[in-house]
């Protein structure tokens, strides 16, 4: 199962403690077998869902100093680079520069991008990244992980009912994406409100004349906990299994989301145990329980099946 010589770059946030950003991608993509060099994007104590904070942020230039000096000993070949979180337009338009260099070099590069915007109707992010994402960073990505409020930013359309969601992931399509993965969204679930759905399709060609299209949909578990780092996990774990079915977006999906709820369920379980009885989990005791599912990442049992649409 596990892919010798796959080279992945990973442009992420960093944190001393817990499992988030190249964190949350590193681990389970080297048990995976991808061999992962990581820049550190910021580099904090501590994710900010604690109450104290401290770090450093990568600036720009910093970021092109750190690629240059990779380039220099010629070991920027890559197979894959997979972003996520970042505020400053300046360095997000340098990781599309940098993306754009490795992709002449490499033209089988794949670049999953999650393009973290806001969610729930409110940006957290500065609100001159969203055209950098558009303009930008969207047209050259290969494989992108919005929930439905990035995915209707994105494409300037409301999303209200399953054919929306079609119509919006097309609309990605045409921006460049072949994989579009909407994470969460506000439809009601089949199977109750206690469920979520999240809303897949790939292009399997770029041949106009052969073009065929993989939609797939999930319910998946509400869960009644606030996690950090689950974006940057569902991101990497996508990327691997698209690595392994990459024209069955199916199973890509169905093993992704199984890894996630696997890890969740493992680190609730953990929380709750360490806060005891009636007691709210506190940010330190929710950090993902990422070395504990090792063997879940590795060969998850499937517990998320998709269902694929004919629309």
């Amino acid at each position: 199962n596990k892919i010798p010589g796959s080279k992945l770059l990973s442009i992420q946030s960093h944190v001393v403690r817990g499992y988030v950003g190249n964190k949350s991608a590193s681990f389970p993509l080297q048990v995976l077998g991808f061999e992962v060099d990581s820049i550190n994007s910021v580099q904090f104590s501590n994710h900010t869902g604690y109450s104290h904070w401290k770090g450093q942020v990568l600036t720009a230039d910093e970021l092109h100093v750190l690629y240059e000096g990779i380039k220099l000993n010629n070991v920027h070949h890559y197979d894959y680079v997979l972003t996520g979180y970042t505020r400053d337009t300046s360095f997000l338009e340098m990781v599309v520069d940098i993306v754009q260099e490795l992709k002449r070099a490499n033209p089988n590069l794949v670049y999953v991008c999650d393009p973290v915007l806001g969610d729930h109707g409110s940006m957290y992010v500065p609100e001159n990244l969203h055209p950098v994402y558009k303009n930008k960073v969207v047209p050259v990505a290969d494989i992108i992980t919005p929930n439905q409020f990035e995915a209707e930013l994105l494409t300037g359309k409301n999303i209200s009912t399953e054919k929306d969601a079609v119509e919006v992931m097309d609309l990605l399509h045409k921006m460049g994406p072949d994989t579009v993965v909407i994470t969460s969204s506000d439809l009601p679930s089949r199977l109750g409100d206690r469920f979520l759905v999240s809303l897949g399709s790939q292009r399997t060609c770029k041949c106009v004349w052969s073009r065929s299209t993989q939609r797939v949909r999930m319910e998946i578990p509400k869960v009644d906990a606030v996690f950090v780092g689950t974006g940057d996990l569902f991101a990497a774990m996508l990327l691997a299994w698209t690595h392994h079915y990459p024209n069955d977006l199916k199973t890509a999906c169905e093993k992704t989301f199984s890894v996630m709820h696997h890890v969740i369920k493992r680190t609730i379980s953990y929380a709750h145990e360490l806060a005891g009885p009636g007691r709210k989990p506190s940010p330190p005791q929710l950090e993902l329980r990422m070395v504990q599912s090792k063997a879940d990442i590795e060969d998850p049992a499937i517990v998320m099946e998709a269902t694929v649409l004919t629309l």
